[in-house]
C-alpha cells in the first residue's frame, strides 16, 4: 500500500523509567526494543517508508541495526512528530509510540481498513472505574483512554500541528484544527511502557539474550617531554607524559575502544574526534564515564575488563592496583572485575627503545536484563 508511511516515535528520554537503560534500548533477545517494534510493523508490507525518531545522542547508534529512515526527535513529541512529517510523501501516516511495543498486526489492519473514513483513527480503550474531577463525578462512559497507532491524513496532520499549541496526541490536534475523528475500540493488551513495572503488562516480548559480548582495544602513545603522565587514571611518576589531543592516558583510551567495540558502537575516534577542541587537554576518565553512560543507555552492563600495559619504562608494577581500583569506581565494578597486567617487551621495538607506551584491553559485556526489575 504505497498510500502509507509509519511514523515510530522513540526520541524521549525515558525520565520516568527510572533505570540506566533508555527504555528503547532494552533488549529483546539481541534487538533494542525500537528495532522490535519497526521490525514488526515492516513484515506487513504495508508502508512505503518507515520513519523513526531518535535524540541526537542516539541518532548515530542506530543505523547499525538496520536500514530505516532515522530523524532527530526533540524536546517535545508534537516538534519529533514535525521532524519526521518533513520525511513522509503520502496521503496517509500511521504514528506509533515504540514504547507501544506489542500491538497486534491484526488490530493493525483493523486501523487502516478505516483509512478513508476520518482525517483521523483512533484507537480507544473505555473505563470500568468511576471517574471524579475537580470533586464531580464524570459519566465514564463519555470517557476514553487514547492510544496509539493512529492513522492520519498527512496534509491535515501538518497542517493541524503547524500552531504553538502542544498536543500530547494526533487526533487532539486535528479535532483542534476542525477535521473528523473517527474511533474505534483499542486492545488491552498495547499496554505503554512508562514505568519500569508496566513490562509485567507486556506480552509480547522475549528476554534479552544471555550471550557475552566481548570487545578489544589497543592504542599507543609516544613520549612527550612535556606535562604529567597519567595512566589508567593514576598520575606516574616520571619525566614523560605522552603526545596526545586529551591527557594521553593510553590505558583508558584502549579500554574504551573495548568497550565500544563490545557493544558494537565503533571507536573512539567516532565518540571524541581528535580534532574537536572539546577534547584537548581532557581527563581521560571523564571521556571514560561519558562511554559508560552510553552504553549503559543503550542496554548493556560491564562484567569485566583486562588490561595489559606494555612499557619499558617507566615501571608500573607499584600502580597497579590504584589503577585497578580508580578504573573500577568510573566503571561501577567490584575492583576485582578490573584486572591490570604490566609487561616489557624485551627492548624490542619502539616500546623497547623506550619511546613509549602500548595498551592492550579487552571488555565484556552483556544486556541489560530487564525481567529482573
Amino acid at each position: 500500500m504505497a498510500r502509507l508511511t509509519l511514523i515510530l516515535l522513540a526520541a524521549g528520554s525515558s525520565s520516568r523509567f527510572n533505570q540506566d537503560v533508555k527504555k528503547q534500548w532494552l533488549r529483546v533477545g539481541h534487538n533494542p526494543l525500537w528495532h522490535f517494534v519497526a521490525n514488526r510493523f515492516e513484515t506487513t508490507q504495508l508502508f512505503e517508508k518507515i520513519i523513526i525518531t531518535a535524540s541526537s545522542d542516539d541518532l548515530p547508534f542506530m543505523p547499525y541495526y538496520a536500514d530505516y529512515t532515522f530523524v532527530e526527535g526533540a524536546a517535545t513529541r508534537q516538534k519529533s512528530l514535525q521532524n519526521a512529517l518533513a520525511e513522509v510523501q503520502t496521503e496517509f501516516v500511521l504514528v506509533s509510540d515504540i514504547a507501544r511495543a506489542c500491538v497486534s498486526l491484526d488490530f493493525l489492519h483493523t486501523i487502516i481498513k478505516e483509512i478513508d473514513n476520518a482525517d483521523c483513527v483512533v484507537p480507544y480503550l473505555p473505563l470500568s472505574d468511576t471517574i471524579t474531577y475537580e470533586n464531580q463525578t464524570i459519566d465514564r462512559d463519555h470517557v476514553k483512554r487514547i492510544q496509539t497507532p493512529q492513522l492520519s491524513q498527512t496534509a491535515v496532520l501538518r497542517e493541524a500541528l503547524s500552531t504553538k499549541q502542544e498536543f500530547t496526541d494526533e487526533s487532539s490536534a486535528i479535532v483542534a484544527f476542525g477535521g473528523r475523528r473517527k474511533f474505534i475500540l483499542g486492545e488491552e493488551d498495547a499496554h505503554k511502557i512508562t514505568f519500569a513495572k508496566d513490562l509485567q503488562k507486556i506480552p509480547c516480548l522475549k528476554a534479552p539474550s544471555s550471550d557475552i559480548l566481548s570487545g578489544t582495544g589497543f592504542d599507543v602513545h609516544a613520549f612527550d617531554v612535556d606535562g604529567d603522565m597519567w595512566l589508567g587514571g593514576v598520575l606516574i611518576e616520571s619525566e614523560y607524559g605522552f603526545k596526545a589531543h586529551s591527557d594521553g592516558d593510553v590505558a583508558i583510551h584502549a579500554l574504551i575502544d573495548a568497550l565500544l567495540g563490545a557493544a558494537g558502537l565503533g571507536d573512539i575516534g567516532d565518540m571524541f574526534p581528535d580534532n574537536d577542541d572539546a577534547y584537548k587537554g581532557i581527563d581521560s576518565k571523564i571521556l571514560l564515564e561519558k562511554v559508560v553512560t552510553k552504553i549503559s543507555h543503550l542496554g548493556f552492563e560491564i562484567i569485566n575488563v583486562d588490561i595489559t600495559i606494555a612499557a619499558q619504562k617507566p615501571r608500573i608494577g607499584k600502580y597497579k592496583l590504584a589503577m585497578r581500583k580508580t578504573l573500577a569506581k568510573v566503571l561501577h565494578l567490584e575492583s576485582s572485575r578490573v584486572n591490570i597486567k604490566a609487561t616489557t617487551t624485551e627492548k624490542l621495538g619502539f616500546i623497547g627503545r623506550g619511546e613509549g607506551v602500548g595498551v592492550i584491553a579487552n571488555a565484556n559485556l552483556k544486556y541489560f536484563d530487564w525481567t529482573k526489575i
